[in-house]
């Protein structure tokens, strides 16, 4: 694996071998203004933190970018929005992934355990950012965004951003059974641990995007848990900040 440090706040820019037309980013916990358990660069809303803390980390965010990233009210589902669309316009739009073939527009997904995953096609004129935690995950949250996408899959290239790593992603059997229809290759994310499971989200991932025909796969191997001072991790904290993976096209 390997990341690009943001200057100054040692952010991650995703190495991938997007187009020059592509630019990408992805928070880390720090050089916000937070403070507590969401300090410093916790740009989660509805996480317990002071709103106004949310709204200056936000700015500093803003700053950094082309354009004001887009946010949205993620429901661990499988709904995937056109950014700009007639019906785009609320923040609190439900769906748990967002394309474009807008220049300037910031695609953006918020996590603190869950996977990021961003897109663009090998032609830099599409790009896309989804949310997967295991439910997303199982239900076709990354296939669905591949299908609105409009590219064929081989032309599309993914980045796995910071999610819980395998060694510490405890599970129980319900998590598997949604799982259970996978072949082989799928069935490998899982690793009995007693009467638990140790779940691979990465390895998943993978196979999905894979089985979908992406043509390029990058990033992955961070772990959000075993990391504190670089992330935030809510299976480790419960009371947590959140960090954005975004996309846009310049």
């Amino acid at each position: 694996m390997a990341v690009n440090d943001w200057p100054g706040n040692s952010w991650i820019v995703p190495d991938w071998p997007a187009p020059a037309s592509v630019g990408a980013l992805c928070t880390t916990r720090s050089g916000g203004v937070s403070s507590g358990p969401w300090a410093s660069m916790n740009l989660g809303v509805n996480s317990g933190d002071d709103p106004k803390h949310v709204q200056r980390n936000r700015e500093i965010l803003a700053s950094q970018l082309p354009a004001p990233a887009h946010f949205l009210q993620q429901v661990h589902g499988t709904r995937v929005v056109e950014r700009p669309g007639a019906r785009f316009h609320d923040v609190a739009t439900e769906a748990d992934a967002q394309w474009t073939t807008d220049k300037g527009s910031v695609c953006a997904v918020l996590a603190a355990d869950c996977l990021p995953v961003l897109f663009c096609n090998r032609q830099g004129t599409q790009v896309a950012a989804a949310h997967a935690g295991w439910r997303g995950l199982a239900a076709g949250v990354l296939e669905s965004t591949v299908a609105a996408m409009h590219s064929a899959p081989d032309e599309l290239l993914a980045w796995l951003g910071p999610a819980i790593g395998p060694a510490v992603y405890q599970v129980g059997g319900e998590v598997k059974v949604a799982f259970d229809a996978e072949e082989a290759e799928g069935a490998k994310a899982f690793v009995a641990d007693g009467d638990r499971w140790l779940f691979d989200l990465y390895a998943m991932a993978r196979h999905r995007l894979q089985r979908a025909g992406v043509g390029h796969i990058s990033g992955g191997g961070f772990c959000t848990f075993s990391d504190p001072q670089r992330f935030f991790s809510y299976r480790r904290d419960g009371v947590t900040g959140r960090m954005a993976s975004m996309v846009w096209l310049r």
